[in-house]
């Protein structure tokens, strides 16, 4: 049986690839393609509005990573396009669909997501799993449904008392342990054997260094942070006391990034972070070496070894992290770029850097998620755990 999604007719798929063309600093180009199969002229328009409107790139990227998806869903479990808004009942199939008990599954082949909308959402390349979705992409893709339907100006049921239960029901369900974005931190240690990895003179290496060791020392930025820097939030400051107990001794160069819009600050935020020594140095290098004076920090390189103009994607990011990792003779599936920014945390944890003043380099907002790294790492170090050894 060929469970393949509908293909809409050649006219409409140029027309909304040509309008997604428009958005091609944003939307991946080998998505472009596929967005314009399975998207309606609607959602193209939404999209297109939103980039007007002065989204975030990171933002509207992933609404429309998840209205591909949704959109993609909805064809394959209804067999037609998201109606807008979407009645009670459909949402709630959707958590039907992504959050179920694996155990009653063995017993209740209807039970969970039917194996026709598996099958599609996998010859889609828009599933990778078998067992129920991960609680939070299941929330974080009803939320952008959400968002979406308050652009196009309607009011949804995503606030409604039987969702909410559902939500909470299918969860305990699903039994499925919270698992982290890097299973393992990148920290000092790490780093260090990831920078042995880039320490030559290609222009990989030094942009791979830089991007490393920038994104390690100025809190464990975010990949879609490192990827969206640009030249121009770089403010050189004084050179500071080697050691602060020494005002007068040694100094260090001393950079601050200015942040601008992050997943915890605004675009016309004020807050910053420092780079202080070697760091410095490192990112000065490869700004020197790659001739860059203004726009995006760190850029593709191509197989002949040439700089491009385009910046990083966070993907990108994430697999140069990815192959350095490898090429340090670690496992790449054990760490992610959302290593370093765990990593920063455990490592001024095992320093003892007291958690305030770690949380004003990480920009972390939330006490209890930064806390959690200085809780594993103090319960690996402590002796609660050491009562028989």
């Amino acid at each position: 049986m060929d469970f393949r999604l509908p293909k809409p007719v050649p006219d409409q798929k140029l027309r909304r690839a040509e309008a997604l063309d428009a958005l091609d600093s944003v939307l991946p180009f080998d998505r472009r393609d596929f967005l314009a199969e399975i998207l309606t002229d609607d959602d193209v328009a939404t999209l297109r509005h939103l980039a007007k409107e002065g989204i975030g790139e990171n933002s509207l990227r992933a609404l429309a990573s998840d209205l591909g998806y949704l959109e993609a869903w909805s064809l394959a479990a209804t067999g037609f396009s998201l109606p807008w808004p979407a009645p009670e009942a459909l949402l709630i199939k959707f958590v039907a669909h992504h959050l179920w008990d694996p155990a009653k599954r063995e017993t209740d082949v209807s039970h969970g997501m039917p194996e026709d909308v598996s099958a599609a959402l996998k010859s889609a390349k828009l599933l990778r799993v078998d067992g129920p979705h991960a609680p939070n992409t299941v929330r974080r893709r009803l939320s952008s449904w959400s968002t979406l339907t308050g652009w196009r100006g309607f009011v949804g049921k995503f606030n409604a008392p039987v969702l909410r239960s559902a939500i909470k029901l299918a969860v305990r369900a699903s039994a499925r342990p919270r698992g982290r974005k890097s299973k393992k931190a990148v920290t000092a240690d790490v780093l260090t054997s990831l920078l042995n990895t880039c320490a030559g003179d290609r222009l990989v290496d030094v942009r791979d260094r830089a991007l490393l060791i920038t994104a390690f020392a100025s809190g464990g930025r975010r990949r879609s942070e490192i990827a969206s820097l640009r030249f121009e939030q770089i403010v050189e400051q004084d050179p500071v006391p080697a050691d602060p107990k020494v005002p007068d001794g040694d100094k260090l160069p001393c950079l601050s990034i200015r942040l601008g819009r992050t997943k915890t600050t605004q675009a016309d935020s004020d807050a910053f972070v420092l780079l202080v020594g070697r760091p410095v140095t490192v990112l000065q290098a490869w700004l020197e070496r790659a001739e860059i004076s203004e726009g995006a920090v760190f850029r593709g390189i191509d197989r002949w070894g040439n700089l491009e103009k385009r910046a990083l994607t966070p993907q990108a990011v994430n697999l140069i992290l990815k192959r350095r990792i490898a090429e340090a003779g670690f496992d790449p599936m054990a760490f992610s770029a959302h290593g370093l920014r765990s990593g920063y945390l455990t490592e001024t944890a095992r320093r003892g850097i007291p958690l305030p003043e770690a949380m004003q380099q990480s920009q972390h907002r939330s006490v209890q998620q930064a806390s959690n790294y200085y809780n594993d790492a103090e319960r690996t170090l402590g002796r609660a755990a050491r009562i028989i050894v």
